[in-house]
């Protein structure tokens, strides 16, 4: 479990910070969202409740990574998976973009993909290997064995 553990943690801490160091902080990209003059104080609304639900989703998914049953593993799974299943949802919506057109010299693609949803992808492939590791049967494990030999 330490390995879907340690995935789950690691997928919770890009999610808490990566919405806000990628929409506020890093100059460059959040020129494109929340400091784009373009965009209507509405639409500035959302990517800041975009912001701030990724943090408390990114903090709960920690929280229930970090408990010690498996149970929470799985929980935790799926709050990590929802705002990255959100974005690739998002594309299916009609006049949705990754990017608006006059960031195109500076948008970040990798292997042909918008660089966020090839993030979004990157991270749910981390989630499904946690859930797998976390659903791995355990009668192998020293700690398992130690205790059905002591019974």
């Amino acid at each position: 479990m330490i390995l879907a553990r340690s995935l789950l943690a690691a997928v919770a801490a890009v999610t808490a910070a990566g919405a806000v160091l990628a929409d506020l902080v890093i100059p460059d990209l959040a020129a494109q969202h929340a400091f784009n003059p373009a965009w209507p104080p509405h639409a500035k609304f959302h990517d800041a409740q975009y912001m701030v639900m990724t943090v408390l989703l990114g903090v709960l998914g920690l929280v229930l990574a970090l408990r010690r049953d498996r149970g929470p593993l799985l929980c935790a799974a799926a709050v990590l998976a929802t705002p990255w299943l959100g974005m690739l949802g998002a594309l299916l919506f009609p006049g949705t973009a990754t990017h608006d057109p006059e960031f195109a010299d500076r948008t970040v693609f990798v292997l042909g993909l918008h660089g966020q949803v090839f993030l979004a992808l990157v991270l749910l492939a981390a989630l499904l290997a946690a859930t797998a590791a976390a659903l791995r049967p355990s009668a192998g494990r020293p700690a398992e064995r130690r205790r059905a030999s002591a019974r």
